[in-house]
């Protein structure tokens, strides 16, 4: 649980430095300015928008630590040996990388200090038995995952600092940095599930599982895929940096649905009074943006709809109200958004509540779905949908 909101934490200082358009304030990676990540002068991080950006940097490092601990604990002894295999490639791997010259020094320098830590929770001892059942290999997704992340970050930095790449590959890895975030972040709750008592009670309880009649479970599925879709859309239109394509809400220029044509989208680029936007909007970010709204507004019923369902259900009640409560604050915040002429606190929040949705959303799923089935019960691999919705199987429960 602690590695997780930790890791919501970082998602809330990306967004702050989207937000403020502080990406490339500290314009060399790994290091900073030229010092070691952790050598650099406070005096430094005053300057522009190196706060922001150096914290996030440094926050990173330390959930990085966090997901090496959490997978080590939860491998037990046995996770001792992969650990020191790959923490000893890794620390070869980057001197290789320095070797090879100026290019390849920001990889070789990261993939060092990965590899130490990850030497160091190999060579510690500490007595303890691996975690049942698939939480290890969750670990290790959350392992590999967090230093992809890293290094995307890292590479986005390189691109975009680097005067012969492709800008747009750079906007590519900062899309693909943000939507990654959230995946890893759900991956750390589900595990954090997994591993609460609270599961853990009802796995071992050896009690059936009440039927769970009317319960929306595709429409719990359906709607978190839309919100991860829509997390998907404003990464799109946040790393794009043309700050407000429609700066009105709820109309859209006015309109219920805007003009795109070129000489409306030159008019729009030349009545526009935001000053933190650095590229002129085009008639596509106009469209990613009505369709951001338009998906808000799915979310918005599909949700509800859930909330709605589930208000008779012991157990899931306030879960499906909790999840409704957060869309409508993030609607509100999006509206918010605009209304503030993208305000960086307020953009922020509204990425933050976004994870959290998405969580929900996702933890829903997983909830839901185990109560059809009898505590202890192995779901067959490819068993049909109709079965798992209702649980019925073609064999006995293992504790009837």
């Amino acid at each position: 649980m602690f590695t997780a909101l930790a890791t919501l934490g970082l998602v809330g200082m990306g967004g702050l430095v989207t937000s403020h358009g502080v990406g490339m304030a500290v314009p060399d990676w790994p290091t900073s300015y030229g010092y070691n990540m952790f050598a650099l002068p406070i005096s430094m991080w005053l300057t522009g928008g190196v706060f922001h950006e150096h914290t996030h940097r440094l926050w990173a490092s330390f959930v990085g630590v966090l997901v090496v601990i959490l997978t080590r604990w939860l491998g037990g002894r046995e996770a001792r040996k992969p650990l020191l295999a790959i923490g000893a490639a890794e620390l070869l791997a980057g001197f290789v990388l320095l070797k090879l010259g100026p290019d390849w020094r920001g990889a070789g320098h990261f993939l060092q200090g990965i590899g130490g830590v990850v030497l160091l929770a190999g060579v510690v001892w500490v007595k303890s038995e691996r975690a049942s059942e698939r939480l290890p290999m969750l670990g290790w997704a959350a392992f590999w995952l967090v230093q992809l992340q890293g290094l995307i970050g890292g590479l986005r930095v390189v691109l975009n600092a680097h005067e012969l790449a492709d800008v747009r590959l750079g906007t590519a890895f900062g899309i693909f940095h943000g939507c990654l975030a959230q995946v890893f972040l759900v991956l750390l709750v589900v595990i954090a599930l997994f591993t609460s008592r609270w599961w853990l009670a009802r796995q071992t309880s050896g009690q059936r599982a009440a039927s769970v009649t009317g319960a929306p479970t595709q429409l719990i599925f359906v709607a978190t895929i839309l919100i991860f879709a829509q997390l998907l859309l404003g990464a799109t239109m946040r790393h794009q940096h043309a700050g407000l394509a429609i700066p009105d809400f709820p109309l859209a220029h006015g309109k219920l649905w805007p003009d795109m044509s070129s000489e409306a989208v030159a008019r729009y680029n030349a009545q526009r009074i935001e000053v933190n936007s650095a590229n002129p909007i085009t008639a596509t970010q106009i469209a990613l943006q009505m369709a951001h709204r338009l998906m808000a507004l799915a979310i918005l019923i599909a949700v509800g709809t859930v909330a709605w369902r589930a208000r008779n259900i012991a157990g899931f009640r306030r879960l499906g109200f909790f999840w409704f409560s957060l869309i409508l604050v993030q609607a509100g915040l999006g509206a918010w958004t605009i209304w503030s002429n993208k305000a960086a606190d307020v953009a922020t929040a509204h990425v933050v509540v976004g994870a959290l949705s998405l969580v929900t959303g996702a933890l829903a799923s997983i909830i839901n779905l185990r109560r059809f089935y009898p505590s202890g019960t192995t779901i067959p691999v490819g068993a049909p949908f109709e079965a798992v919705r209702v649980g019925i199987l073609s064999s006995p429960p293992a504790n009837p």
